[in-house]
């Protein structure tokens, strides 16, 4: 008879907390963009928790950590756990954290219980599981999949004009980003332990979530360019400027994410920039940055070219010039069937209530699923709030995930 798993809750949440305090603004509020100081600490952090478990330790070319417990078949595909510790400003603790120091400590208990996996386990912390830095997300498991062009990857800049080898030189990070890709036989599963980041599962008072797809991203990222002047002495009628044609563009986004004809597509203006930011000046130049998703595709897509119609019409309309880049459209994943059954069982066998859902937030999954089967499990978090300082799940609510995450993982690894 198997062991039963015990999660050390205590040693789990200090864990989370402490790697909380590794942040670039004061608590509560947790920030920690790609390869800043704050997230370069925070890589060390997680690295020296994985090493004192007995883990091995490597990282790739793109700054995607892979800390691997050997199983008795080190020819086999190895089985895959993780998530992102990476922070947007103004974050919570909880976000991508419980996935990862989740993930660790399932594989703690695991080892506690005396099981010895058949074939490996990695649990992989993300590189750019948020889309701050360069616009896009997932950028680490994007490139593991393989679904980023040479091209597209040398053009990502960040907003202060940098690619990615400044960054990764800043970070240490060496090597061919050829070498990202994983081969078609590299892991044999994926499991994500995840917060919510809505409210379905607090509301319905349900313990785990099971998510069987991903909903489709996509985003926009555009300058526009006026003519700027003296806010005095340009009279209104002769005026081009850049701010107001992006607040209509706005309004535009809005209004296509309303009349989609879909009940889950959202859309958000998530930057908005302008030059030179100043009282007194008219603006001459914004800058904006559109994330727009839905579980159907083809809703999503009818929505992104209204919006990129919109706002061709609308610049040409005030005399603006537009550049417009489509930085990604991704299709959406569905989760393995298999695995999917399989947490539903789990969750029985553990008296944990459960439901299966949509996630309309994306996360390394959506491209996890196309490298090999892979599953998600959600835990409730506190009035469905996340990406805020006031981020929350309680100590119960991440010991069940940890613990449908280990015997997950004790499953499929044997």
């Amino acid at each position: 008879m198997k062991a039963s798993l015990e999660i050390d809750i205590g040693r789990l949440v200090r864990e989370i907390e402490e790697l909380a305090l590794i942040s670039e603004n004061q608590p509560p509020v947790v920030t920690r963009v790609l390869f800043s100081d704050a997230d370069i600490k925070g890589r060390a952090y997680v690295q020296k928790l994985c090493r004192e478990a007995g883990l091995k330790v490597r990282q790739d070319a793109v700054g995607n950590m892979f800390a691997r417990w050997e199983g008795r078949d080190a020819g086999a595909p190895a089985i895959a756990t993780g998530s992102h510790i990476d922070a947007i400003p103004n974050a919570g603790k909880y976000d991508g954290v419980v996935g990862v120091l989740g993930g660790l400590e399932a594989i703690r208990s695991l080892q506690r219980s005396g099981y010895q996996p058949g074939r490996a386990i990695e649990l992989i912390i993300f590189t750019a599981e948020e889309p701050t830095r360069f616009g896009i997300g997932c950028l680490g498991s994007r490139m593991m999949a393989g679904t980023l062009t040479a091209e597209r990857i040398a053009s990502l800049r960040s907003s202060d004009g940098h690619g990615l080898d400044f960054w990764r030189q800043r970070a240490a990070v060496e090597g061919s980003l050829d070498s990202v890709r994983l081969g078609a036989d590299a892991l044999a599963g994926f499991v994500e332990l995840h917060i919510e980041q809505g409210p379905v599962l607090e509301r319905q008072k349900v313990d785990i979530g099971i998510v069987e797809k991903i909903a489709a991203p996509s985003s926009l990222r555009l300058r526009l360019t006026g003519v700027g002047g003296h806010a005095g002495a340009v009279l209104m009628p002769g005026r081009r400027d850049a701010l107001v044609a992006g607040a209509e563009i706005a309004l535009a986004v809005e209004q296509a994410a309303l009349n989609s004809g879909s009940p889950d597509t959202v859309a958000t203006t998530g930057v908005f920039r302008i030059e030179p930011g100043a009282i007194n000046s008219v603006p001459c130049a914004a800058h904006l940055e559109i994330d727009l998703r839905d579980t159907d595709v083809a809703c999503r897509d009818i929505a992104l070219a209204k919006i990129e119609a919109a706002a061709s019409e609308i610049c040409r309309r005030r005399g603006i010039e537009i550049q417009l880049e489509r930085l990604n459209a991704d299709a959406p994943a569905i989760c393995d069937t298999r695995l999917v059954e399989k947490v539903v069982r789990i969750c029985h066998d553990l008296k944990f209530s459960s439901l299966k859902l949509i996630s309309r937030a994306y996360h390394d999954t959506l491209f996890m699923a196309r490298i090999c089967p892979s599953a998600m499990i959600f835990i409730p978090c506190r009035g469905g709030v996340s990406h805020r300082p006031d981020e929350y799940s309680s100590p119960e609510q991440i010991e069940r995930g940890a613990r449908a995450l280990g015997e997950m993982l004790r499953e499929m690894a044997g």
